[in-house]
């Protein structure tokens, strides 16, 4: 979803980009005629249509979500957009709620504990997150020999896989450095 907004906002600044590229405002020429008989000004106004952000309602306050929209209007093309957007941290927090609020702590920790901040906040308190019923010491040597499983598993590899594997950057520079001696000997 956040792509989405991304993507909105993208197209909004590469048209309101076009629009300061040309020669955006409104133009009034007044002509001015005079005859024998009658001595009068006209105005023609070419102002140019507007492009109006189309309104996004979220009526509800405990909803997770949230309305962005936009418009960009140019002399010859217009455009609006308007979308709704899931904010997926505040439904892990409404549901966590909801089931300390049921009796079941155990359950909304591990729901809490789905993003990689709070586990790693809960590994550094001495408290690990449960897994899969398990809790303490057990959930502790379990996340050990599943590590795979741990939501922050990318940086947990890489803080504890040192000299034992070639890592992704080595590779990267045997790769750089195996295509450069191709070349040499072209």
């Amino acid at each position: 979803m956040e792509a989405k907004l991304w993507a909105i906002l993208f197209v909004v600044f590469f048209l309101s980009m076009l629009t300061w590229c040309s020669v955006v405002e409104a133009q009034s020429n007044t002509v001015s005629s005079t005859s024998s008989t009658v001595s009068g000004t006209t105005t023609v106004d070419r102002t140019p249509n507007t492009a109006s952000s189309p309104s996004v309602v979220v009526n509800n306050q405990d909803v997770c979500s949230f309305a962005a929209s936009g418009a960009i209007q140019t002399q010859i093309f217009g455009l609006s957009a308007g979308s709704s957007i899931r904010d997926l941290n505040c439904e892990r927090l409404k549901l966590s709620r909801t089931l300390f609020r049921s009796g079941m702590k155990v359950g909304a920790v591990a729901l809490l504990c789905q993003d990689e901040r709070v586990f790693q906040a809960m590994e550094m308190a001495g408290t690990p997150c449960p897994y899969m019923g398990l809790i303490g010491i057990q959930a502790k040597e379990a996340w050990a020999e599943n590590p795979e499983k741990r939501p922050d598993y990318d940086a947990w590899r890489k803080e504890t896989i040192t000299d034992a594997k070639v890592t992704d950057e080595e590779v990267i520079g045997i790769s750089i450095g195996s295509l450069l001696f191709l070349l040499l000997l072209l």
